[in-house]
């Protein structure tokens, strides 16, 4: 198993999330009315929003899956946060980074994952990840790649709101 990478400039981006002031905060609803729709329109099990911090990975809204956190050295997103376009695996067992990560041997036994960073607008650092998560291979469309992007913006916009 690969564990995801640190950025150089860890500290300016954990210093642009304290900045948005989107840690340790409730629930809200304009961030599960976009994870919904990732259910809804990707008709896959889990979608999340998740906020990448210095050991963790915080999911500011979760469908399908009870945690509220996981190790942002063995997630996904902590992966797909340093990617600059779509981040895809279309079959975790096939993937040498994640066939034996515990998510894929373990519950939620992820198959297939597709994540889209989110950044702070000010900075241009990438704060999080949306995602979608499925329990069996598959591929994307242009269409859906195109939808998640869409979906991915309006996550970022809405996280760089300053009424945060």
């Amino acid at each position: 198993m690969q564990l995801a990478p640190i950025f150089e400039n860890e500290k300016d981006r954990l210093k642009a999330l304290e900045r948005l002031g989107i840690l340790n905060t409730k629930p809200e609803e304009r961030f599960d009315v976009i994870t919904k729709k990732l259910i809804q329109k990707f008709k896959v099990p889990i979608a999340t929003l998740s906020i990448i911090t210095k050991d963790q990975e915080l999911f500011k809204s979760c469908q399908g899956w009870s945690e509220k956190e996981g190790k942002r050295d063995i997630s996904f997103c902590g992966h797909a946060m340093y990617s600059k376009h779509i981040f895809i695996i279309e079959d975790t067992l096939k993937d040498q980074r994640f066939a034996d990560n515990p998510y894929v041997i373990g519950p939620p036994y992820i198959r297939f994952y597709a994540g889209i960073a989110l950044h702070d607008h000010l900075t241009k650092l990438p704060i999080g990840v949306l995602c979608i998560k499925d329990t069996k291979p598959r591929t994307l469309s242009i269409d859906e790649i195109n939808l998640l992007i869409e979906l991915g913006e309006e996550a970022e916009n809405e996280l760089n709101k300053k009424d945060n």
